[in-house]
């Protein structure tokens, strides 16, 4: 063969003229030939073998140049038989290579047909991978057969490259380098293979699970490429630039990398590459277009992949640190983590890794205050899997503890979920111990330390040893030891003797000065004093356990710590953070922390979240903690479940257990092995077959109440036990367990029946249980027990809901009480006396109930029934259908006359025999002072008064009385819900009274305050109490010294802002009320107040129009306090430039009062707002205005407004042109009337010359309409 093959740069260059001996293509075949000649060329692979491709190139080289123009089928075939060529030279080179008797010719044949066919399979697999991405852009899958056809061809493709991969794998992984001369593989040839791999890295899909096979070749091809063929550099430089350009390459490049280096064994290309991506500056990482997403993921993936070869490179990462790239740190502090956790971990470190160790962990809490957000939730991410891996070092528990805490403050929601996972991490994998409970450790910490303290003051406190020196001892001991030794040495013959001599003179220098060192030798082999050392070894031991108790004592305080913030976030608007926060509560609670069972009760509520993924996260975490417990037999396990409820039962308020029976009443419904062995359990406890506290027996008996929920016959088939053992004759002696057994009772009435026809479900009235229930009721009024009161409620509740002609039964209730009461007591007891008034107002308030909901519904249902089966008889006559429409509607009303009437007088009738009494003590506080019976007088008047309209207007003077006079917080805090009711019942009579019930905001005791702005809250937000400028009195409970009040207060004016136009159109008027000189509030108070009232205010037309109104009230404000009042509020507005505008046409408002440090300071504030980003124009007329505004404050308006200041401002401008000149007083007059038109409820009318006295006046709520809406 007298011709060399040449990889060309270019394809075309093979149809030139080339060099001497130099292979160039003859014939360049017509699309039309090419089937046949691919025939030929078949013939000839299956008769010659590979070598027939130094024939054929020509055919091949066809096909790249007519790509575009031959058949599909064309192309296949050449691929196929490209690839055989190249199997084929895989299989046969092998046999040669291993040769020495290979001749040059033969080896320049096999050479070129190495390279012929690697350049057509190369070309041809890159021209085919450009095909198919050109066709799935333009392609768009869909239906029909076109779409269905070339997907399948792309899916052809997909496979057909996977064996291009494999061929070439199998050619170059053999040495074929001794085919080269020096076995030096040409830069064409490599390039050739290389550009071909590094296009099908350009795929979008590569990055797919289904491309695995594919990126696999791809990636084993390169690294034999560069193991074998000096392709390291050039690796590492194309690896970057396709990162910067193809994002998706991240993770390709990151396992290519990983397997370079560990199954090829190319470490070096982790250097390169690193080094080029740490050399990169933060200008070239800040310019678009850099791939630093790209470069930050494949050094985490890479870092996650093989840690221990990043380690001698992360010195050049570590710069990024410092970088404005917040992507790149993200990913240097990932590889961070990963080392830290996968190689410097351990107590085997040595020195050096220890150090490295530290610095790391340095650097990674320097981060935690990084000032990107994403950067703190990452670094605190990968704290969380250093802790899950147990890589912290002890040493470094309580600081980065510390740490997460803080960022529990963070403003960024990710950052905090992150803290939070870090917390529950550290809680779940903490070396100290399973429970942790600083209340519990401080007995045992404090013990411990004594017995330590003790021990070393008894170390040091003993009398001293007398210590013998070391010559001393030697001293004593010499002569008995020489005596012995000479014994035991003594020369035998003439010459020893004479040797000796000559020693023993050689050595009398020496022997004096070393009987020191001798006998420090002896001491120091002496046993040591067994005393000593085994109380040192002691105190050791005492110490480090102190230190033990000491850490874990510290680490329970933190977590305890985060414990009280964490329970604060169970209720923000991010629902992530609360779900972040539910499973933290679970965490802490499984792991027995202090106070952990107050975060699980708070969650609670969160059951009837409107949020699914709250609620699901709240129910699945009390699966978790209560329902899923552990035992060997069902029957361990509930026991267990009833435990772990009744635990949580303890001591829990109404509302949880509200909530509780939420989720109970879900787990007796979905039908698990466990609920007829836990009704078991629970019957045991109840009636008292397994001996159980009495806590434990009455949650016992509400867990039985929320099953029945779930399953009515639970209770229903056992009401005779219920009432034998809770309500028999027993019952005087635990209210509190009666009291939750008719609650347990009153549970199986709140089922829905199926069928509207059927009766309502009522027990005859000589039933066993109300035979009971009046028995104990009727008892416990001449008794003195505290637990009665709660107990007579759920009573007369369960009698209206369960009996027939419940009235008859109560009225007989009362009669039979009150003769008790007179028979058994010769002095009227008060507290008695208080119980029987209480029995009569919860009989009157349950009477009401039953009429107007049981009474009502069932004539409904009567008259349903009935109007039913005469449209059965006259189902054709639809007039009689219309007429029937009719008769409904005016039954409705007839039954609603009658219940209305029966209120009125029958209703009376049954109980006025007591309202005289109930006015009596009322009206007589200094007669009737007991607080019990005040307190239950005045609470039975209020439900007294909800009967009928003529007794609540003949009461509620007296009413009001009592809610202002009353020494009792609880009198007045009842009053006012009460109050708050018959608002709600009997709007007209109670209206004229609003102002004094908004006098309560103001009260002195706390709990009134509270209960006053609640109900307060309900009424307004409803619309049952219109808002008037009374709302100035909850605005002043935003700096309540109580919290509580202060975020009721908060959420009346976030839930008042969602109605259109509320608070602006009280602004003015709250203004005007908390500026008044009487109220005194400081200006800080004020301030505060005003900030969060406008908050509220964000249309720019509010803002202009309270702008002028506030302004306004300049003309009537006559104390300089009002000044700055007014003054501070025009700076708190988000000020526009029509505001701006505004302000400035209302300057005759407030320019005499500029001189006031308090009116001038807040309004240049308002300008120095108004310059921030203002444009060129604006900004001048802003700086023109704050000029004026020094100019008045430091000369005085008169000096100002001069004449030379007038012909100044003239020459400077006409007047038409000049923005900021002085209005004229016509002018001002003008616009205050045209202001005045527009809102007239909010100007403050002007002074009267003829008045002697000038009188400041505000506008009123209660003399003026709303303003209408402000668009």
């Amino acid at each position: 063969m007298s011709w060399d093959f040449f990889v060309p740069v270019c394809t075309g260059d093979l149809v030139k003229t080339g060099g001497i001996n130099q292979y160039v293509v003859q014939d360049v075949v017509p699309p039309k030939q090419l089937p046949s000649n691919l025939s030929r060329f078949k013939a000839a692979l299956r008769s010659q073998g590979p070598l027939c491709i130094l024939e054929h190139f020509d055919t091949g080289y066809s096909v790249l140049q007519h790509f575009n123009s031959v058949e599909p089928g064309v192309k296949e075939d050449t691929l196929e038989l490209l690839v055989q060529v190249v199997s084929g030279l895989a299989a046969s080179l092998p046999a040669l290579l291993i040769t020495t008797s290979l001749s040059a010719g033969e080896r320049k044949e096999k050479l070129n047909a190495v390279k012929m066919s690697v350049f057509l399979l190369c070309k041809l697999t890159e021209t085919l991978e450009s095909y198919s991405c050109r066709q799935s852009i333009v392609t768009v899958p869909g239906k029909g057969k076109k779409g269905k056809a070339a997907g399948e061809g792309m899916l052809q493709w997909d496979s057909e490259r996977e064996t291009v991969l494999q061929a070439l794998v199998q050619l170059l992984q053999l040495d074929i380098r001794s085919l080269w001369n020096l076995s030096l593989v040409e830069e064409e040839f490599t390039s050739c293979v290389t550009c071909c791999c590094y296009k099908l890295l350009e795929n979008p899909t590569i990055s797919h699970v289904k491309s695995k096979p594919t990126r696999d070749g791809i990636i084993h091809l390169l690294g034999v490429l560069i193991k074998k063929y000096n392709h390291l550099l050039g690796a590492s430089v194309k690896v970057i630039q396709l990162l910067q350009h193809f994002e998706q390459l991240s993770s390709v490049f990151a396992q290519a990398v990983s397997v370079w280096s560990t199954e090829y064994g190319v470490r070096a290309i982790i250097g390169e590459v690193v080094r080029e991506i740490g050399q990169k500056s933060s200008e070239e990482l800040a310019r678009e277009g850099s791939g630093v997403k790209a470069f930050a993921s494949f050094i985490s993936e890479l870092g996650g992949l093989v840690p221990e070869l990043m380690i001698p490179n992360i010195s050049v990462l570590i710069t990024h640190l410092e970088g404005e790239s917040h992507t790149m740190r993200v990913a240097v502090c990932e590889v961070l983590g990963e080392i830290l956790v996968r190689v410097l971990c351990g107590d085997s470190l040595n020195d050096s890794g220890k150090a490295d160790r530290d610095r790391f962990f340095d650097t990674l809490q320097e981060h935690l205050h990084d000032t990107h957000s994403h950067v703190r939730a990452r670094v605190l991410h990968v704290y969380t899997r250093i802790v899950n891996s147990k890589a912290l070092p002890l040493c470094r528990y309580s600081e980065v503890m510390e740490l997460a805490v803080g960022r529990l403050m963070d403003k960024s929601i990710n950052a905090v979920k992150s803290a939070i996972q870090l917390l529950a991490a550290f809680i779940a994998h903490n070396p100290y111990s399973c429970k942790l409970s600083s209340a519990d450790l401080k007995k045992p910490l404090e013990k411990e330390m004594s017995k330590f303290r003790e021990m070393k003051e008894k170390l040091e406190g003993k009398a001293p040893v007398a210590v013998i020196k070391a010559s001393e001892l030697w001293a004593a001991m010499e002569p008995e030891l020489l005596v012995t030794v000479r014994t035991e040495l003594e020369p035998t013959s003439e010459t020893e003797k004479e040797q000796q001599e000559d020693e023993e003179d050689r050595d009398a220098e020496e022997e004096k000065g070393a009987e020191d060192d001798r006998a420090t030798a002896l001491s120091q082999n002496l046993p040591p004093t067994p005393q000593k050392e085994g109380a040192d070894g002691e105190l050791k031991k005492q110490e480090m356990l102190v230190q033990y108790l000491r850490d874990t004592e510290t680490f329970a305080l933190q977590v305890e710590r985060a414990i009280s913030v964490i329970n604060t976030m169970l209720y923000l608007k991010t629902t992530s953070v609360v779900q972040e926060a539910v499973q933290f509560c679970v965490t802490v609670c499984e792991f027995s922390v202090a106070n952990s069972v107050s975060g699980v009760r708070k969650m609670l509520p969160l059951v009837w979240s409107t949020d699914t993924a709250i609620k699901d996260a709240v129910v699945q975490a009390y699966r978790r903690l209560y329902l899923n417990p552990q035992g060997d037999t069902i029957r361990m396990k509930a026991q267990t479940l009833v435990d772990s409820l009744s635990e949580l039962m303890v001591d829990a308020s109404l509302g949880t257990i509200q909530c509780l029976e939420e989720i109970v009443q879900e787990f007796f419904g979905t039908g698990s092995n466990l609920q007829s062995t836990v009704v078991q359990v629970l019957w045991e406890r109840f009636t008292g077959k397994r001996e159980t506290s009495a806590l434990n027996r009455r949650a016992a008996v509400l867990l039985l109440g929320m099953a029945a929920r779930a399953e009515r016959e639970v209770v229903l088939s056992n009401l005779d036990t219920l009432c034998s053992v809770a309500l028999g004759e027993k019952v005087t002696e635990d209210f509190l367990l009666a009291r939750d057994t008719v609650i347990t009772i009153c549970s199986i009435t709140d089922h829905k029946h199926t069928l509207k026809s059927s009766a309502p479900f009522r027990l005859p009235q000589d039933h066993q249980l109300f035979t009971c229930l009046t028995q104990a009721l009727a008892e416990g009024v001449v008794m003195e027990n505290p637990y009665w009161q709660s107990f007579m409620e759920q009573a007369v509740r369960v009698i209206y809901f369960l009996a027939e002609s419940p009235d008859q039964l109560c009225s007989r209730l009362l009669q039979r009480s009150a003769r008790l009461l007179l028979d058994q007591i010769v002095e009227v007891n008060c507290v008695c006396l208080a119980q029987l008034l209480s029995l009569c107002g919860c009989v009157a308030f349950w009477q009401i109930s039953h009429l107007e909901r049981s009474v009502s519904a069932e004539l409904r249902r009567r008259r349903g029934v009935t109007e039913e089966r005469e449209e059965k008889l006259k189902a054709n006559e639809s007039a009689m259908e219309e007429e029937l429409g009719l008769v409904s509607a005016s039954a409705e009303d007839t039954e609603a006359e009658l219940i209305r009437k029966i209120c009125e007088t029958e209703l009376m009738n049954l109980l006025c025999a007591f309202l005289p009494l109930l006015v009596k003590v009322c009206s007589s506080p200094g007669r009737y002072s007991h607080p019990q019976l005040t307190t239950a007088a005045c609470l039975a008047l209020s439900q007294y008064m909800m009967i009928s309209p003529s007794v609540c207007e003949e009461n509620v003077r007296l009413m009001f009385t009592v809610l202002e006079r009353s020494s009792l917080p609880v009198v007045r805090a009842n009053a006012v819900i009460a109050l708050g009711d018959l608002t709600v019942r009997f709007p007209n009579i109670l209206e004229p009274w609003t102002q004094n019930l908004y006098a309560r905001l103001s009260d002195e005791v706390p709990s009134v305050r509270q209960t006053a702005v609640t109900v307060l809250t309900q009424l307004v937000l409803k619309d049952v109490l219109k808002v008037k400028g009374q709302v100035s009195e909850v605005a002043v409970l935003l700096i309540d010294p109580k919290p509580h009040i202060t975020s009721l207060a908060l959420n009346f004016f976030n839930e008042l802002a969602t109605k259109d136009n509320a608070i602006y159109n009280l602004l003015p008027d709250i203004i005007s009320r908390l500026s008044d000189p009487e109220r005194g509030m400081s200006a800080e108070d004020f301030n505060t107040i005003m900030k969060q009232l406008f908050s509220y205010i964000t249309k720019e037309r509010q803002t202009e129009s309270l702008v002028e109104k506030l302004c306004q009230r300049f003309r009537t404000a006559k104390t300089e306090r009002q000044w700055c009042d007014l003054a501070m509020s025009l700076s708190l507005l988000s000020m526009c430039e029509r505001g701006f505008k505004r302000l400035q046409e209302c300057w005759e408002c407030y320019s005499d009062k500029l001189t006031e440090p308090g009116v001038y300071q807040p309004l240049l504030s308002i300008t120095a707002k108004l310059r921030r980003g203002a444009k060129p124009q604006f900004k001048a007329q802003v700086d023109e205005f704050e000029k004026r505004l020094t100019a008045v404050h430091t000369r005085g308006l008169e000096n100002v407004e001069s004449p030379e200041m007038e012909e100044e401002n003239q020459r400077d401008g006409s007047s038409e042109k000049t923005v900021m000149r002085t209005p004229l007083p016509a002018r001002g007059r003008s616009r205050t009337k045209r202001g005045r038109h527009g809102d007239d409820s909010f100007v403050t009318p002007r002074k009267s010359c003829k008045s002697k006295k000038p009188v400041i006046t505000f506008s009123s709520d209660e003399e003026e309409e709303e303003e209408g809406e402000c668009t």
